[in-house]
Parts: C-alpha cells; structure tokens; sequence
C-alpha cells in the first residue's frame, strides 16, 4: 500500500479507494460507446502499467499501488456497476465526488498533478480503439505518429 508521508493522513479505506481513481477514470471514459470493449481494457492495462514508470515522481508510489490492483479493480467494477449508461455514469461520478475529499486531503500540489494524470488516462481509453488501428497499420513506432 502507498507509503508516501502524505498518505499518513489518510485511512486504509481512503488508500484503497484512491487505488480505485484511474479505474473509474478508465471506465467513464469507455462510456462513450455505452461499454469497456476489450480494446478500452487493454489500453486501459497497459497505460497503468505504463504510468508506473511515466509519471510524475509524486506519483510513482500510488501508481505502483494501483498497477498492482488494477486489472482485479478494472473487472470487479465493470462488473458491479450498473449496466445501463446513465445509472452507470451516476455510480462513478459519485465515486469520484468522493476521491475528490480524499485526494483533497493531499494538498493542491499532489491534487493538480493527480488531476493532469487522470486527464491522461481519460484520453489514452477515448481513444482506444484509434491506437489500436494506428498500431495495426505502423506496427514500429514512429515519432509524432505513435507516439
């Protein structure tokens, strides 16, 4: 679990909710198309994966964490949530009302570069199924195409 000093002033429930912030962020952002396909997932995954090592240092240890649990997180929520849309979008924007309190509690500078990387996340699964294509057709990365 985060070891970081600022996750001292949060409860055990708190950090295991926070756990949870790139998930909904994930499946909120799959809304779009009403589901999570197996693409949105994937690029979900990878990008968690991914972000352990890509983000801001403040954040390497919730990453980490959160990488950990992921896919177990990912699956039980999409699950659990409701399945129609706008129950579902309820459910989840709920949720983050609420780990908006707890990341509250970690200071505006831990909670402005938490939000740019949710941001991240958010438009890395909308666009999932372009990175899919793109990665089909230029299966070698490219510089200011793939990435």
């Amino acid at each position: 679990m985060v070891k970081h000093e600022l996750f001292k002033k949060l409860s055990v429930g708190e950090k295991g909710a926070l756990l949870k912030f790139p998930v909904y962020i994930s499946l909120l952002a799959a809304e779009n198309d009403d589901k999570l396909d197996e693409d949105e997932k994937k690029a979900a995954i990878k990008l968690s994966h991914i972000k352990t090592f890509s983000c801001d240092p403040l954040l390497a240890e919730f990453y980490k964490d959160a990488d950990m649990v992921f896919k177990n997180n990912i699956e039980q929520l999409d699950k659990n949530l409701p399945k129609e849309k706008n129950k579902k979008d309820a459910v989840i924007k709920m949720e983050l009302l609420k780990l908006e309190e707890i990341i509250t509690k970690l200071g505006d500078k831990y909670s402005s570069v938490m939000h740019h990387s949710m941001q991240s996340f958010k438009e890395h699964v909308s666009k999932a199924h372009n990175n899919v294509l793109v990665d089909f057709i230029f299966p070698i990365p490219i510089q200011g195409l793939t990435y």
